[in-house]
């Protein structure tokens, strides 16, 4: 049996705005709720789909403590406690512990563009402060620097460190973690459109956007593929490849709140410099959710 620490389908939670710009964390406890409702095993907050780079740290510990509160155990909760400053990401991570938290994850530093020994060295740094579970995230689309599998699986020595996010895409890169690391250690995809060909070498789950939307599909398909039915798994991956490609029309996570606006959810604007969608996007997200019967 794969090991699962955070569950086969965790929900990387967008975060609610008032209209005059103000975090909703009214908003925040009831979308988390929701998102639990309907499949979430964990949620994600203060990521990059939560507009982590536009938020302050009070605001993050905050919602931390929001979402805790909305969930009271029905799901984990995972601080998405990164940066690319190393003793920041130290201090926000030993504050979301005061949080009740039940895990960090923390993205490869960005903009700096550091060598594998850099990453490592982070990485050791911030794990050695903690003594919280921790998701390492790869995601070299954001952060220019790919985390090489080798320095991925001298991490995945530490103690505390449970798991990966894995968004480089390089499926090959995936299957040599999971053959070389601990049987304990888990690998979750990064990206919607390759949860099944992770799954497939070896992966426990996904770290989801879609899953905002499609929760109850997600979770089937990933469960279904673990009790071997894959034909359902694939089926069901086919289906909702149409909402994996139309939540990246526009700058993440930009689709995936006009979508649950667009559902009625009422999570308000994103930040500064991310913008709105504009019409022609709203419409095509507006066809896929109508083409799918979300909406």
């Amino acid at each position: 049996m794969l090991t699962a620490p955070f569950g086969e389908l965790v929900t990387a939670m967008v975060t609610p705005f008032k209209e005059n710009g103000e975090v909703n964390y009214e908003k925040a406890a009831e979308l988390a709720r929701h998102l639990v409702e309907n499949g979430s095993d964990a949620l994600v907050v203060a990521g990059t789909t939560g507009e982590s780079p536009t938020l302050t740290q009070e605001e993050k510990l905050e919602l931390y403590r929001t979402v805790v509160s909305a969930v009271k155990g029905k799901a984990k909760v995972v601080a998405g406690t990164g940066s690319n400053n190393t003793a920041q990401a130290v201090k926000l991570t030993r504050l979301a512990a005061e949080c009740g938290v039940d895990g960090v994850m923390l993205v490869v530093p960005y903009y700096n563009k550091p060598s594998q020994e850099g990453i490592y060295q982070h990485f050791a740094t911030i794990i050695a402060e903690t003594d919280l579970p921790v998701m390492l995230y790869n995601v070299p689309g954001r952060t220019v620097v790919n985390m090489s599998a080798e320095t991925t699986l001298r991490l995945a020595e530490l103690p505390n460190v449970v798991a990966i996010k894995e968004a480089s895409g390089d499926l090959e890169q995936m299957a040599l973690i999971r053959k070389k690391a601990p049987q304990d250690f888990a690998v979750y995809s990064g990206d919607d459109c390759m949860t099944l060909p992770v799954l497939a070498v070896g992966g426990s789950g996904v770290v989801s956007v879609a899953a905002h939307v499609a929760g109850k599909d997600k979770k089937k398909m990933i469960s279904a593929y673990h009790a071997g039915d894959t034909a359902t798994a694939l089926q069901l991956h086919l289906r909702l490849l149409p909402l994996f490609n139309v939540m990246f029309i526009s700058p993440n996570p930009c689709p995936v709140k006009g979508a649950l606006n667009l559902l009625g959810h009422n999570l308000g604007p994103v930040r500064l410099p991310l913008v709105e969608l504009t019409d022609s996007e709203r419409k095509e997200i507006d066809n896929v959710l109508t083409g799918l019967g979300y909406l």
